[in-house]
């Protein structure tokens, strides 16, 4: 993937999000407060982010302990599998984390050696999502807090919805910065 298409992408998905949260209707807020712990996300969310480490599994390198990919494989799809037994709950927000962190490494790979300022920027927002990433992985019922305190009063997520959408802009701008 080219430097310009990965903040082009980014942009995209922060334009949508900022944009949904603009708008703020009924429908948002409804969704959100029910994301936590939907089952039906969780199986989108999980599984979606287990076929796509399977498939990074499945070409693991000699230094990578690719040996052993077999076993790997195996012990991962059992442990998501299992976790819909065993840890259903907030296992949407745990999927989502690890979609996201999965996504930040296709799209920080991309932007690989390219030092624009803006590019640095796109860079900047991508840890940030990863640290947010990490940490609600850890802690997925501080999204349900926030969703809760953020659709409270619909000034704050219109207000977060315009901060979104800003930054789609800054990075769309980025986009057109980065020589390749």
């Amino acid at each position: 993937m080219s430097p310009f298409t990965a903040i082009l992408l980014a942009a995209a998905g922060l334009l949508f999000l900022g944009s949904l949260l603009l708008w703020n209707g009924p429908g948002v807020s409804t969704v959100a407060r029910g994301f936590p712990r939907s089952q039906r996300a969780a199986w989108l969310t999980l599984g979606i982010a287990a076929l796509w480490t399977l498939y990074h599994v499945t070409r693991l390198g000699p230094s990578d302990f690719g040996e052993y990919r077999v076993a790997i494989f195996v012990a991962f799809a059992a442990v998501a599998a299992l976790s819909f037994r065993y840890a259903p709950d907030f296992l949407a927000v745990r999927g989502a984390c690890a979609l996201a962190l999965l996504t930040a490494w296709v799209l920080l790979s991309a932007t690989y050696g390219h030092y624009e300022a803006l590019t640095l920027v796109f860079k900047a927002l991508l840890y940030v999502v990863v640290l947010l990433a990490l940490y609600l992985a850890v802690a997925p019922f501080r999204l349900r807090d926030f969703v809760q305190w953020l659709f409270a009063r619909g000034t704050r997520a219109r207000g977060l919805g315009g901060a979104l959408t800003m930054l789609g802009v800054v990075l769309v701008a980025a986009a057109f910065t980065v020589r390749t």
